[in-house]
């Protein structure tokens, strides 16, 4: 398995499998999906290299996970759109790619990190608690046809 850069189609296809697995496994409506769109659209759109990117990891040709990090200010960089495919999942991608995209934010010059992310997504908050990341902010909310608690996370790096 490798981690590489994004390339044309990529981002299509981070919205098809985002918008598809939460439906699937969740239950989310296709609101779910619109909004990755638009982080996806807003990623291609403003793309600043050196300072945001998108990892792919790929085994064989075939796409296993992914994870941005978009820039918020200077010192804070954002972590986004972690997706590890039901198939890989159980190996350490989720660690993998979330380690990664601290690794490019810290070269970068960040030296800060926020997420956002729903209490029920178990495995990839505790990918994040073991990472350091701390619960910054909650919410209840209704969203995606669902009623949600929502959650920021930071880390220092």
């Amino acid at each position: 398995m490798r981690l590489r850069p994004h390339r044309p189609g990529d981002i299509g296809w981070i919205i098809s499998r985002h918008g598809a697995l939460y439906a699937e496994e969740w239950g989310w409506s296709i609101e779910f999906e619109a909004l990755v769109a638009e982080i996806g659209a807003r990623f291609i759109r403003e793309f600043q290299p050196g300072l945001e990117c998108c990892l792919i990891a790929e085994r064989d040709g075939e796409r296993l996970g992914c994870v941005a990090v978009v820039r918020v200010s200077a010192e804070t960089a954002k972590l986004r759109l972690l997706l590890v495919e039901p198939a890989a999942r159980g190996l350490g991608l989720g660690h993998t790619l979330v380690a990664a995209a601290e690794d490019f934010a810290r070269a970068a010059g960040y030296t800060n990190m926020v997420l956002w992310t729903q209490s029920c997504l178990l495995a990839a908050r505790r990918i994040y608690a073991g990472r350091g990341w701390a619960i910054t902010a909650t919410e209840a909310v209704t969203a995606f046809g669902v009623d949600l608690v929502s959650e920021t996370w930071e880390r220092r790096l």
